[in-house]
């Protein structure tokens, strides 16, 4: 699966666009959304661009969810969260036509509510950073 012209998802994955990486390997990129439901939250895409889960070839399934698993392993550890939200869209309400999984941090009473998505911000540049650093040092840890 070659990369799409114009895919933003495509572009981050091949360091076309600029981002907040997490994970980077020869399987899937994983970087924080700019409009994160809570600080800290990442989103996986494979390497190549499929639209949707179906389109994920079947040899590729394991791999991709063996990063999603480690990225949702990271971000907990990485945030400090209790647990994670991890959910995909397949084509509707997917903001991007890559396939995508997000991995959102929780604690209890954090405000979300069923799929109601509350969005939040970050207080810069550097916080931005910070949360991404946090969460590459538990991946590169195994945590």
């Amino acid at each position: 699966m070659d990369p799409v012209d114009g895919c933003v998802f495509c572009e981050i994955a091949a360091g076309e666009r600029p981002a907040r990486v997490v994970l980077d390997d020869e399987v899937a990129a994983a970087f924080l959304d700019t409009r994160p439901v809570f600080k800290g939250h990442v989103l996986v895409v494979p390497r190549g661009h499929v639209e949707t889960l179906a389109d994920l070839p079947p040899e590729e399934v394991g791999p991709f969810f063996a990063r999603v698993r480690a990225v949702t392993r990271a971000v907990e550890a990485g945030t400090g969260a209790a647990g994670t939200f991890v959910a995909m869209n397949n084509r509707i309400s997917q903001s991007v036509p890559h396939l995508h999984v997000h991995v959102v941090p929780r604690n209890r009473k954090d405000g979300l509510r069923g799929f109601f998505w509350p969005r939040v911000k970050y207080d810069g540049d550097a916080e931005i950073a910070d949360y991404a650093a946090r969460i590459r040092a538990a991946l590169d840890a195994g945590e």
